[in-house]
């Protein structure tokens, strides 16, 4: 009996978006599990501390700027990830943003700026590591997505379309890429308490009715998303492709 293995000794994991929130914490997580990790954000600055900490930890980490609506910024930085480590094994693909707003108030600037880097950037950001990991034989790419993606949510047009989105296109990936030896997966949060939601929670009234809709009774940290995260990168989640995993505190059990 072979028993399930979650550790991560050695992998070589990208994390998008890993200054702050969320990704900062699926970061560390890779760290934890025994990952090296190549930390990326918009601003390199922001990306050094995160890739310090992980070394403190003693894993090698490498900070590269990514602009994920840029094909030549996401190329460069495959580029430099392969550079350092030869490989990569692991890619989360966590960017992303929100722009609440009225659905009649949506501008085609705010839609095309969403999709861009919650859809867009996403899928060519896959595409890249995808090359490298069907040549590879083997690899891990988990998606963040929403629990938004599922189910509509006022003032969140866009969001939910780009994260519905996201849910299908894991689905896609999952397909084509099996053959090779390639998981694609994804996770679904529900609302975290992050750098980006802190200024939402401070309306009591928001607060009440997000809670409402969570029948565990309280809003996610983001502790509460690293297992699954960890889980779909690790060997122990080898026969599981194409699913996006909620972790919404019920949100969507109703």
């Amino acid at each position: 009996m072979k028993f399930p293995d979650f550790q991560l000794t050695d992998k070589i994991a990208i994390v998008t978006g890993a200054s702050k929130g969320l990704g900062y914490g699926v970061a560390l997580a890779m760290a934890d599990a025994g990952a090296h990790v190549v930390v990326t954000s918009r601003d390199i600055e922001r990306a050094q501390p995160v890739a310090t900490e992980i070394q403190e930890m003693g894993r090698e980490s490498l900070p590269l700027a990514l602009e994920v609506c840029s094909l030549d910024s996401i190329e460069a930085m495959v580029g430099a990830a392969l550079d350092r480590f030869g490989r990569i094994d692991i890619l989360v693909n966590n960017a992303g943003i929100n722009i609440p707003e009225p659905a009649l108030e949506v501008s085609e600037e705010h839609w095309d700026r969403l999709m861009d880097i919650n859809l867009k950037g996403l899928f060519f950001c896959s595409q890249k590591v995808g090359t490298v990991m069907v040549r590879q034989g083997q690899g891990k790419i988990i998606n963040v997505g929403s629990q938004m993606g599922f189910v509509g949510g006022k003032l969140r047009a866009a969001y939910c379309a780009s994260k519905g989105g996201v849910v299908q296109l894991t689905k896609v990936l999952a397909i084509e890429w099996a053959k090779h030896g390639v998981n694609v997966n994804g996770v679904a949060p529900t609302f975290l308490r992050t750098p980006f939601t802190a200024h939402m929670f401070e309306d009591a009234t928001f607060y009440d009715e997000v809670v409402a809709n969570i029948p565990l009774g309280r809003v996610g940290e983001v502790e509460d998303v690293l297992g699954a995260v960890v889980f779909l990168a690790s060997p122990a989640s080898d026969l599981i492709t194409g699913t996006t995993m909620l972790v919404d505190g019920g949100w969507t059990a109703w």
